[in-house]
């Protein structure tokens, strides 16, 4: 047996939490068959003691299944990930805060979906706007971060009306700017016709270095808009920065919400507390005053329930939110006392509130 084809069955083997396999995650350093007796090496980052055992058992299970294998040995060196830097000296920030000479990351909070369609990045843009709005009230501008993770479709410069290249200070990258948001996304480092064609590691190394080498400077919040699913850019993220939570969103019928909640648990098995769902597109109110909920009812409240979270709010379906995201200006800027921004604002202040609380509860 080659080490070719050992590693083509470890392919059914799952990195705990979620579907991608051991073997395309590059944790499969060496493969051996000698006498009956399969050799293999793994390399794996966590701080889970749990995972390591669990990878064990079912790397056993999956070669013991094999009739030519008699017996197997299985070495795993586990490296714990990187931890940030302590905070300076009276800095009194989060136990999660992200600290380095160029950041002082108070909270970071994940934007996420299980599949797409369902206005993730959308929702992002006015959040982190309504977000910057809350905390400008309270004399704390430019204090809003928005890092688009999104490798393959960046959406989020045209959304938030922002466009050229980031500037280079001392080998790092200046977040653009709008609205008192600081943003930073692979649409601002591509050409506009020029698609990304990268295999994993590559979009891995990119989410760590938008983390790791842009200057950031002082947040409140950090909000990280995530391409769907539960691959690559999730777990390069949680290896890369303690996120405090994670905000999902989803449309109210069954085909986005089932995949919603497994994108939860991804969330749960990591270690990564759910702050709430929020449902987008949840109905349409014609000019008589009459609500119509095009996409069904009650999906969102479903889904934080069986999460045992909290549903944060829920958006409405009008056109000014898909005009403004076209012409780069949200509509929790282009119209502060809509509907829409009502909401928006209010699922910012209980996620401010949900943040305050952890803060405030001893680690």
């Amino acid at each position: 047996m080659t080490p070719e084809a050992i590693k083509a069955h470890l392919k059914q083997v799952k990195y705990p939490g979620f579907s991608r396999d051991i073997v395309s995650f590059g944790l499969v350093r060496s493969a051996a068959f000698v006498d009956g007796t399969v050799k293999i090496s793994l390399a794996i980052t966590t701080n889970d003691p749990k995972t390591p055992i669990q990878l064990k058992r079912e790397v056993a299970d999956c070669l013991n299944a094999l009739p030519e294998v008699k017996d197997t040995i299985i070495d795993i060196a586990v490296t714990a990930p990187k931890a940030a830097p302590a905070a300076a000296a009276g800095g009194n920030l989060a136990g999660n805060a992200t600290n380095t000479p160029h950041a002082k990351i108070k909270h970071a909070v994940a934007i996420a979906s299980g599949k797409g369609g369902v206005g993730k990045s959308t929702f992002a843009v006015n959040l982190a706007c309504a977000l910057a709005r809350s905390l400008k009230a309270a004399g704390r501008p430019g204090r809003v971060g928005l890092m688009d993770c999104d490798i393959y479709g960046p959406s989020v410069p045209l959304m938030i009306g922002l466009e050229g290249r980031p500037q280079i200070e001392n080998d790092l990258l200046l977040p653009m700017e709008a609205h008192d948001v600081k943003v930073m996304s692979m649409g601002f480092l591509i050409d506009e016709n020029t698609p990304v064609v990268w295999r994993g590691p590559m979009i891995m190394k990119t989410i760590q270095q938008f983390v790791q080498n842009v200057k950031w400077g002082e947040l409140d919040v950090l909000l990280i808009d995530l391409p769907p699913g539960t691959g690559d850019a999730q777990l390069s993220l949680v290896q890369t920065i303690p996120l405090d939570g994670a905000v999902l969103v989803t449309t109210p019928q069954p085909a986005a919400t089932n995949i919603a909640r497994k994108g939860g648990l991804m969330f749960q098995k990591v270690n990564v507390p759910l702050i709430g769902v929020a449902e987008n597109m949840s109905y349409f109110t014609d000019p008589a005053g009459e609500r119509h909920h095009l996409f069904g009812e009650g999906g969102g409240q479903q889904t934080a329930e069986a999460l045992g979270t909290s549903l944060l709010g829920q958006v409405p379906l009008i056109p000014a939110i898909r005009a403004g995201g076209d012409s780069g200006k949200p509509i929790v800027i282009s119209d502060p006392d809509s509907e829409a921004s009502r909401v928006f604002t209010q699922i910012g202040e209980s996620l401010l509130a949900a943040l305050a609380r952890k803060t405030a509860t001893p680690q």
